[in-house]
């Protein structure tokens, strides 16, 4: 849709109420099809992948590695062994720095070699001056790693320095291994069960036919980018549309211009928003959402603190690094979304030593029915503890929300703790 200024045609944005927007979003996330009624297949895994494009990896294993739960709140129960396969030995998706560190399809690799390129500009200071300072020991990895093969940091034999406190003291070799996988020249070949890396030469991992697929200029990889997050996103302010890949401001605007020119973004305008948005042409606009899914904290649907509070009014923290006696909501806690709404929030902890999934805290928002939120989460929460192997479900009495949870879970034979 086009008017004229002066006799120049512009855009006119399109009006969306915001419960529209909210619907779109969901439906771009997978949220608007039903789960798959049998076994899930590596078929509709791979669909979902390359939907979402980006799932962001968190070494966090309270519930599960976060990396699984974007499936199993989109597919229901699967068989975490399928992703494994797609990462670890048919690699048709590989590990990058995306949002964060992240599983992303291996159809764009190429659109990421850019930022491999600019790793001096990209990558954070211990990567950099490493390479810097010790180019002939980061060499020396490199070498070790051709000539012995995969490895995980733990076997070079370095000492981690003694930074209490810090998250990433990391040891020199590690050091040199996560320059070397920035820069493209490494890549994981897989997992270990301790979550730790296993490095190994790109060429030795990755598909021919992909390490073959010329790499594009800059610009043409950041409009494919910002083209994949508005598929993804479905409706998108640029803000989001450049933090899906954690673009810089101006690559973004300029990529974000020449699809809009080109017809390939809908700049559209959302009740509410406060904010010019961007809709990919080809987004569903469902009537209605039947959702129901507890979703990690890293679930590309909620990532984004600042968007989830715009679409959904839902102000959510991680409250990992909170102190506990501060914490208002738990933990780890997982949003709850029942229909195109999220209505709860439930601090999780999976004991496996017990089998037990337990309910450390469960809170509703505020104006819904806890009598419908209680029994669609009851029934989330006795999936999810199949999927995870657990063979019951504990409720502790915090949260406003727990109260409604042990008579829905009575029929699963679930304890009150």
């Amino acid at each position: 849709m086009h008017g004229r200024i002066g006799g120049v045609p512009v855009p006119v944005a399109d009006r969306l109420p915001a419960a529209l927007a909210r619907r779109i979003a969901l439906a771009a996330q997978g949220f608007a099809d039903p789960r798959p009624a049998g076994v899930v297949d590596s078929r509709q895994l791979r669909r979902m992948t390359d939907r979402l494009a980006v799932v962001q990896i968190d070494s966090v294993n309270v519930v599960s590695r976060s990396h699984y739960l974007p499936a199993f709140s989109r597919l229901g129960a699967y068989r975490r062994s399928t992703l494994d396969d797609f990462t670890a030995r048919r690699h048709e998706l590989f590990e990058f720095w995306a949002h964060e560190a992240s599983f992303l399809p291996v159809r764009l690799h190429p659109y990421l070699r850019w930022r491999m390129a600019a790793a001096e500009e990209q990558a954070w200071g211990s990567m950099v001056r490493i390479q810097r300072e010790r180019p002939g020991y980061v060499a020396e990895v490199l070498d070790r790693v051709r000539e012995a093969g995969p490895i995980r940091a733990s076997e070079l034999g370095e000492t981690r320095p003694d930074r209490p406190g810090s998250m990433w003291n990391w040891h020199a070799g590690k050091v040199a291994l996560e320059w070397l996988f920035y820069t493209g020249v490494l890549t994981a070949r897989a997992r270990t069960t301790s979550f730790e890396r296993v490095y190994d030469l790109t060429e030795r991992v990755l598909p021919a036919a992909v390490l073959q697929t010329p790499t594009p200029e800059p610009a043409d990889a950041v409009r494919e980018l910002v083209r994949t997050a508005a598929r993804a996103l479905g409706v998108a302010t640029e803000h989001d549309l450049r933090d899906y890949f954690r673009l810089r401001p101006a690559q973004a605007r300029q990529a974000i211009t020449e699809l809009a020119d080109a017809g390939e973004l809908l700049p559209v305008e959302v009740a509410g928003w406060g904010a010019p948005a961007w809709m990919d042409p080809a987004a569903r606009r469902p009537r209605w959402i039947r959702a129901r899914a507890l979703l990690s904290p890293f679930d590309s649907l909620v990532w984004e603190r600042p968007r989830v509070e715009r679409i959904f009014g839902f102000r959510y923290r991680l409250e990992i690094y909170t102190p506990a006696a501060q914490r208002v909501h738990g933990y780890y806690v997982l949003p709850f979304l029942l229909g195109d709404r999220l209505v709860a929030r439930v601090d999780l902890k999976a004991d496996r030593q017990a089998g037990v999934l337990r309910v450390q805290a469960a809170h509703a928002e505020d104006g819904v029915d806890r009598a419908e939120v209680g029994a669609a989460l009851a029934a989330e929460l006795r999936l999810m503890a199949g999927w995870l192997e657990l063979d019951d479900v504990a409720v502790a009495e915090r949260g406003d929300l727990a109260a409604d949870l042990p008579a829905a879970l009575a029929g699963a034979g679930a304890d009150v703790a």
